[in-house]
């Protein structure tokens, strides 16, 4: 198993369902409120804010909390003055982690960051030490009984996408960040909502780690993303598939 976003459909099914939900729908509301602020509260016209938009409703967040988000961006208060702030550094077995945060206050966010890393055999480094290791792109995730791997690949073709990863954890289709919404829109219109769709950091090469080093990875990441301040994280580990089955089986 490669990359994060499968840890997260696999490992994430423990714990308060409804207290994740909240924190995300936090999240969400804080990227909407910022694509506001820093472009035309008009989605039609703010790639950003749609983006955001489409993000919101795959992960059925109210549309009175949507709307009140947008809102509270495009009104340019001081309570819509959130900073973007990436985070670069290393995990354990060497693999290579993007942290991307929203925050009012740098120093918390820092803080609460480097614990994350030190706590976990992690090392926090300088901007740009490792993101040389991905590229941006914008991804739409389908499970895998959404469609063949063939009508996928055929579809997501027609609509301006780059590559298709089908396999039995669903189906990655990937494209360049300002196609992600006509190629969203698109699937959606032959295969209806997708689970997921956003932009990512997606590694360029991966690093194998053993099940021990795994255990401490998937620690160091639910630390990081249980703050409210971090958006989303990216790594580019790589872990055996019968690793991985221990793993989410205790988990």
């Amino acid at each position: 198993m490669a990359g994060h976003s499968q840890f997260k459909n696999i490992m994430y099914r423990k714990g308060a369902q409804d207290a994740k939900r909240a924190k995300m729908f936090a999240k969400l509301a804080r990227e909407l409120t910022v694509a506001a602020k820093t472009g035309l509260p008009d989605p039609a016209t703010n790639p950003r804010l749609r983006a955001a938009i489409a993000a919101a409703r795959v992960a059925n967040m109210p549309k009175d909390n949507i709307e009140r988000a947008i809102k509270k961006g495009a009104g340019g208060g001081d309570e819509a003055s959130f900073e973007e702030i990436r985070y670069e550094g290393y995990g354990p077995g060497g693999v290579a982690v993007i942290v991307e945060a929203l925050t009012d206050n740098r120093n918390r966010t820092a803080a609460a960051v480097r614990s994350a890393f030190t706590k976990h055999a992690g090392s926090l480094g300088e901007s740009g030490s490792v993101n040389f290791m991905f590229h941006r792109a914008g991804t739409i995730r389908y499970a895998a009984g959404a469609a063949s791997a063939d009508a996928m690949f055929e579809a997501a073709v027609e609509a301006g996408a780059d590559d298709v990863d089908s396999g039995s954890s669903g189906h990655v289709v990937t494209c360049r960040p300002e196609r992600l919404n006509d190629v969203r829109e698109a699937l959606a219109q032959r295969f209806g909502a997708p689970s997921s769709a956003g932009l990512e950091w997606l590694p360029q090469n991966t690093v194998e780690v053993d099940e021990g080093e795994a255990a401490t990875l998937f620690r160091m990441i639910e630390a990081l993303e249980d703050s409210d301040d971090v958006q989303s994280v990216s790594a580019n580990f790589e872990i055996p598939d019968e690793v991985m089955q221990r793993l989410s089986a205790g988990a």
